[in-house]
């Protein structure tokens, strides 16, 4: 490589200044930069420590859906519940009944839970985004924030068993996608204890893919080993 070659690939590509320069003159004194005071990050809002209460903000102003479109549903069952089952979002027939998990995915969902013994009346529902996003995909820039506000909403309830239901609610409890968590009891530590989680795929998957109904039915199994229903 010549001279030339290797000040090209440094950068210096022109061998003169368009204007004249003294040489032998001192040096300026090179300006005082002063720095910009940043402005300081938007502290998300303070979750509330009581169940009752957490419901009641989740559904206010305070949550990163506030702007979305759609009815703002809210979570269900009792506040002692030995299981939690968390989905994704609602779907799109939800809002008109205002509660999660409505028509044939929700049919499906209800035989699920008879099949080892429980029912909506006795599991806590919940989904990580309170209202729908676009298209039924969680934005990635609020992930995070809605990931931290479901794990508070699970050390509330401090279930005994967690059941995540699809790819989203996977990534906000586990840190990973579904269905490379499935098949494992993992610990989910909170401030009352720890709950044992079990990722699985969501009825909707299942009414599309009825083959996966099998390895659904050892989730399920899963769910329930050691827990008496």
């Amino acid at each position: 490589m010549s001279a030339l070659d290797w000040w090209q690939e440094a950068g210096v590509d022109v061998l003169v200044d368009d204007d004249p320069r003294d040489w032998l003159a001192e040096p300026m004194a090179a300006p005082v930069a002063f720095a910009v005071a940043a402005a300081p990050a938007a502290v998300p809002a303070a979750m509330p420590a009581a169940l009752a209460d957490f419901i009641a903000w989740r559904g206010g102003d305070a949550v990163p859906e506030v702007a979305w479109r759609g009815v703002s549903i809210a979570a269900s069952g009792p506040a002692d519940a030995q299981v939690m089952v968390l989905v994704d979002c609602p779907d799109k027939d939800d809002g008109d009944a205002g509660t999660l998990m409505t028509g044939a995915t929700g049919a499906l969902f209800d035989r699920m839970l008879a099949a080892i013994g429980l029912s909506r009346e006795t599991v806590h529902l919940a989904a990580v985004c309170a209202k729908r996003p676009v298209a039924g995909r969680m934005p990635r820039d609020v992930e995070a924030r809605l990931a931290e506000i479901s794990q508070h909403h699970i050390g509330l309830v401090a279930p005994k068993r967690l059941l995540l239901l699809g790819n989203a609610a996977s990534r906000a409890i586990l840190g990973a996608e579904m269905p490379g968590t499935r098949g494992s009891l993992h610990p989910f530590n909170h401030k009352r204890g720890q709950t044992g989680v079990v990722a699985s795929f969501h009825p909707r998957f299942l009414i599309e893919k009825p083959a996966a109904k099998a390895e659904a039915w050892k989730d399920l199994q899963l769910l329930m080993g050691g827990l008496s229903a």
